[in-house]
Parts: structure tokens; C-alpha cells; sequence
């Protein structure tokens, strides 16, 4: 049995990719989630403790990601938890959470984004639903926030890098 989770928060540095002997790309990330709640004493806003999480994603994902997230990027992601106790040389235990993730995106609660669909065969193999009627993409127009020659995206707003 897997359990699936959703998380979101803001990336704490930059991903990181590499590829297997086998071929297989893979990109990690280490995301910071900070529960907000409002201290009636007080009359403010107060951070609670950040939970950390090491997020891999794999193949297209991997390196969509890659090419797209930075540190202090607001994200939210959906993937597998996974538990491991372990133990380093000197002896010292831990415990890490993990998310092998099956989605990843931008949390637009903190700025605004556009998306640019990649040109694959999976277009075709899938009967071509993810092209609109009169053969346009459904959702891969590109906008003011795309770089036209890099097609590279900007989350714009206030925000970025802020704890929830």
C-alpha cells in the first residue's frame, strides 16, 4: 500500500538533477513547509515549526522541473511519502521524509505563472487530447510571462520566499 500526500511550500535551494548509469533522470529538491496560525494573544500572525522534505522526481518530471523551479519558489507537490530510518558512520540516527513525486507545480496563492506545454509524441499516442478543437493546445498558449526565445516561465507577485 502507498500513501499519497500533498504538500506545499517553498523550495530551500536549488534543485538538483543528475541521470543514472541507466539512463534515468532524476532531480531533487528539499522543501520547507511552514504552518501559519493566528495567536489570538498576540493579535498576529505566528509561524509554527518547519517540517522539511526531500522531493525526487523523476524523467520528464525530473527535468521539467529542473527547468523551471528555483530556491524560494512557492510549489505544491503530490507524490508517494516514504519514512526511512537511517544511520551515518559516526553513528548518529535519523529520520528523513520523502516524497516521491507524481506532480509538481507552482502555488499561485503568492503570484501568478503560465505554463508552456511540451511537444511530445504522447500527444499522439494518446489520440491527441490535449490539443483543443481546431488544433490549437488547450491550455499551452504562451503569455507575457514567457520568454519567447528560452521559453522560460517568471512567477510573478509579492510573496516569493515567504513563509505561509
Amino acid at each position: 500500500m502507498s500513501e499519497t500526500i500533498t504538500v506545499r511550500g517553498f523550495l530551500g535551494g536549488e534543485v538538483e538533477d543528475f541521470t543514472t548509469p541507466q539512463g534515468l533522470p532524476i532531480s531533487n529538491f528539499r522543501l520547507g513547509c511552514t504552518p501559519r496560525r493566528y495567536d489570538r494573544k498576540s493579535e498576529k500572525w505566528v509561524n509554527g515549526e518547519t517540517n522539511w522534505y526531500t522531493v525526487s522526481a523523476f524523467r520528464q518530471l525530473a527535468q521539467n522541473v529542473k527547468s523551471s523551479l528555483s530556491k524560494g519558489d512557492p510549489v505544491v507537490v503530490t507524490g508517494r511519502l516514504r519514512v526511512r530510518q537511517w544511520e551515518n558512520d559516526k553513528g548518529q540516527r535519523g529520520t528523513s521524509v520523502e516524497i516521491d513525486a507524481e506532480s509538481v507545480g507552482y502555488d499561485l496563492t503568492f503570484g501568478t505563472g503560465s505554463f508552456t506545454r511540451l511537444a511530445s509524441s504522447s500527444t499522439q499516442e494518446d489520440g491527441g487530447r490535449d490539443a483543443a478543437p481546431g488544433g490549437s493546445a488547450a491550455h499551452g498558449s504562451e503569455s507575457s510571462d514567457t520568454d519567447p526565445e528560452s521559453g522560460d516561465r517568471e512567477l510573478q507577485g509579492a510573496g516569493q520566499g515567504a513563509p505561509f
